[in-house]
């Protein structure tokens, strides 16, 4: 499923695509990827549903604008925003890193309702951020000086190990190319600059009044968001739900993709439990 409508808000180019029929599910990326890496599932799942992809502003096909933030903030509120463009009834969301603190700013701090929400390996709870990551985000400006093939070997080898089971070349290519040249280069630094714990740690003492049912997902082997996070977003979130899947790390949609696609399923077809 490719992205190819636009929505503007506030001066954001943000690329979007819809698919399928019956029942709306929205499906949210992180960091550093964007609907790409959801898109093999969207395609699957628009066999039941009318699936939904978005690029969060600064990533993937959305706009890049140097002057434009960023920020976990700016993506929670956009989030909002495009739901209500969607004119969704209480969709369900899946989320992944990034957008797990995205989707949840957006219903928790801005107004969305969700039907059910899915959190695969989400960034949600402090710490967060691999090494490199934090490396990046304390000096962005001398990183931003790179020279371009540096950039671009610092960028796969950051990408590459974010999967337990190893990347196959095509893979690592789709994920690394967004951030490649001028603009996505820039991007890249401009959007680690920006992250900030203070978003999450806004965002946790709301937690405990999660309105809608959520599912918790986790590879047991993630190194990027170690999976003690994962028990202590269940314990934070009344009446939420935890399943582990062996073998896989933060990249789980290409560490375990099977597994991933069964479990989403299952969740998706199942009529949620009030919690």
């Amino acid at each position: 499923m490719d992205v190819t409508e636009e929505f503007e808000w506030r001066g954001h180019r943000i690329a979007w695509g819809r698919g399928g029929e019956g029942p709306p599910l929205v499906l949210c990326h992180g960091t550093p990827w964007s609907s790409r890496l959801w898109s093999p599932f969207a395609d699957a799942l628009s066999r039941d549903f009318t699936v939904y992809l978005w690029d969060m502003p600064g990533y993937g096909a959305s706009g890049k604008d140097p002057g434009h933030p960023v920020d976990l903030g700016v993506q929670g509120e956009a989030f909002a925003a495009l739901l209500d463009h969607w004119e969704l009834d209480r969709p369900r969301v899946v989320a992944h890193d990034y957008g797990g603190a995205v989707s949840l700013r957006a219903a928790l701090l801005h107004g969305a309702d969700y039907l059910a929400l899915c959190l695969v390996d989400v960034v949600a709870l402090r710490p967060w951020g691999s090494p490199f990551f934090r490396l990046v985000r304390e000096n962005a400006s001398v990183f931003g000086r790179l020279p371009d093939a540096v950039h671009e070997g610092a960028v796969r080898a950051y990408v590459a190990g974010a999967s337990h089971r190893g990347l196959r070349d095509a893979d690592l290519d789709t994920l690394v190319a967004p951030w490649l040249g001028g603009e996505g280069k820039a991007a890249f630094y401009r959007q680690i600059a920006q992250a900030d714990e203070r978003f999450t740690e806004e965002l946790e003492p709301e937690l405990a009044r999660t309105p809608f049912p959520v599912h918790i997902v986790w590879g047991t082997e993630d190194t990027w968001i170690p999976v003690d996070r994962a028990h202590r977003l269940r314990a934070a979130i009344p009446g939420s739900t935890l399943s582990l899947i062996p073998e896989a790390g933060h990249l789980i949609q290409l560490d375990a993709p099977v597994a991933l696609a069964d479990e989403l399923r299952r969740w998706a077809t199942t009529r949620p439990a009030t919690p």
